[in-house]
């Protein structure tokens, strides 16, 4: 990855705790996407609408990620990452207090609206700040501190969603986060060095296009395979631990938060193995993933053997995150804040797709074919890594 000069501001902190506070900012930031799907019941009771409109608010973040992310980036990535950084989380406090306080579904839908244009901007310009603040044999490490943020909130997520919903209610929970984003902000105020966007350095105002890069666009698609396999099976992962694994409904919750758990595992050793290679990285994590698809059936009818595979699981499927954001940064060259955005659009496609198509298995074949189809997807994935790699032009 490139380097660029850092400018630190008086009173700026190390490194270290810079990547800190990106991490936790990340944390809050992808909780307030992910925390509605638990405060769904309670949204659809307060306000007289059916679960499933509810539900258009989790469809309304993902896919405002996913549209207007490189875009949005691309116009402000030349900003100063510090004062960026800065209008993010204020950005974040503000609407999650207007989702707090919302009086209707419509207001709530512009308090979800206008956080979802941020989100991108922060992960494709916060990865490429992490890189930048180490040496860049350590930044592959250091963009996986921060993709940590990501797996903390999968993991915390949607727990803490279903906890807010039964104790301090839906409106509390988004109080939290609004709190919780003004003090980072303050921490990003106090501590965050100043470092020059990507194009205030190169004198312009926009940051050089990848997009015509055919490797490039090679590793974006990659990455829509990876995140399809992945999301086929784990968007339903608690209807087969509850009705394939039989697994009882009270303690679904606990599983799913081992598998987060052990996951952040993956997420560390991702960003070790992404320092040596990170298309090979894509290729071991994405035959884990396969391998756990293709015991999962097997593997319910006993506990221990269950928990193995979901321990395989989970570390391919976190791991899997900061490897993509890496192998897609390094192919996107000098517009590395615009290429880890398209790749979090490239995510956000590949999870609703994976969502959609593992609905249709389950519609139009069988819940037990899940994983199946999971590591289909996952092997043409490889055959296509394995054609970039033949391509011979390497990250």
């Amino acid at each position: 990855m490139t380097q660029r000069s850092l400018a630190p501001a008086k009173g700026g902190g190390s490194p270290a705790l810079s990547i800190l506070i990106l991490g936790l900012s990340g944390f809050v930031l992808v909780t307030t996407e992910f925390l509605i799907i638990g405060l769904i019941p309670q949204v659809a009771r307060e306000f007289a609408i059916t679960t499933s409109q509810a539900g258009w608010l989790v469809s309304l973040f993902a896919f405002t990620v996913m549209i207007c992310g490189p875009f949005l980036t691309a116009r402000l990535a030349h900003l100063d990452r510090k004062r960026l950084f800065l209008a993010i989380l204020v950005i974040f406090s503000a609407a999650n207090l207007l989702a707090a306080l919302a009086p209707n579904i419509w207001v709530l839908a512009i308090g979800r609206f206008v956080p979802a244009l941020a989100l991108p901007v922060f992960w494709g310009t916060a990865s490429e700040t992490a890189a930048q603040l180490v040496e860049s044999r350590h930044s592959g490490r250091a963009v996986a501190r921060v993709y940590l943020g990501i797996s903390a909130a999968l993991v915390l997520g949607v727990p803490l969603g279903t906890v807010a919903a039964t104790s301090i209610g839906w409106r509390g929970s988004f109080i939290i986060l609004a709190v919780a984003s003004l003090l980072l902000t303050v921490m990003t105020w106090r501590f965050m060095p100043h470092l020059s966007g990507a194009s205030q350095a190169a004198g312009s105002h926009e940051e050089p296009s990848p997009i015509k890069d055919r490797n490039f666009l090679a590793h974006v698609g990659l990455s829509v395979l990876v995140f399809i396999a992945m999301f086929t099976a784990y968007t339903f992962l608690a209807d087969l631990l509850e009705n394939v694994a039989r697994i009882d409904p009270s303690y679904i919750g606990w599983w799913l938060m081992g598998f987060g758990l052990i996951g952040l595992l993956g997420n560390w050793i991702g960003g070790l193995v992404a320092d040596r290679n990170s298309l090979f990285a894509t290729l071991i994590f994405t035959v884990i993933l396969i391998i756990a698809m293709l015991l999962f059936n097997t593997a319910a009818q006993n506990n221990l053997f269950l928990g193995a595979v979901l321990g395989l699981w989970g570390i391919s499927y976190t791991a899997l995150f900061p490897v993509c954001q890496i192998r897609v940064m390094e192919a996107g060259k000098k517009a590395q804040a615009l290429a880890a955005t398209v790749n979090v659009s490239a995510a956000n496609a590949g999870a609703g797709i994976g969502a959609i198509t593992g609905g249709m298995v389950i519609d139009h074949l069988h819940l037990l074919q899940l994983g199946h189809v999971s590591a289909l997807i996952g092997a043409v994935a490889i055959a296509y890594a394995l054609l970039i790699l033949r391509a011979k032009k390497p990250v």
